[in-house]
Formats: structure tokens, sequence, C-alpha cells
């Protein structure tokens, strides 16, 4: 198959795993920070009462989180489209 064909059967593939990732990065991210700051909830930005270090730590965490999932989740559609069309989409 042509590199077309590859690129276009990736299209959806990649839309539906980006949410997908979106979605897992999220859990992920509630159980991490719930475990290592042992709060419920993680700060939200315009928290009054919550300091700066808490706020950027949870961004930077929720950001390498969100970055490690989403690479893993479009490495393993990459591969799978591969596995279905011959070809590696560009």
């Amino acid at each position: 198959m042509s590199g077309t064909v590859s690129k276009v059967a990736y299209r959806p593939v990649g839309i539906l795993l980006g949410m997908a990732a979106g979605m897992a990065a999220g859990a992920v991210f509630r159980q991490v920070w719930k475990f290592t700051a042992g709060d419920g909830e993680a700060p939200d930005p315009t928290d009054e009462d919550r300091g700066w270090g808490e706020i950027l730590a949870a961004a930077a965490l929720q950001g390498a989180i969100f970055s490690v999932v989403r690479a893993a989740v479009d490495r393993g559609g990459a591969v799978g489209v591969r596995r279905f069309t011959g070809r590696w989409p560009d």
C-alpha cells in the first residue's frame, strides 16, 4: 500500500487513540497525585489556598504523565497501522 493509504488509515486511529490517551493520562495523573500528595484532588491553578510550588509540581507531573501516555499510545497506533497496511504511517 502507498504512504497515502497508510496516512489515511492512521488518521481516524490517531484521533481515537488521542482521545483515549487523554482520558487514560487523566486517570493515571489522578491516581499518582492521590498517592504522592495524599490529597484527593489535584490543585487548581486559581485555588487561592494552594502555593506556587504545589501548583507547579502538579502541572509538571500532569504534563509528564500526559506526554508519556500519549507517546506510548501514538507509537502503538503506528505499529498497528503498519501491521494492517504493511507501511509505517508518515
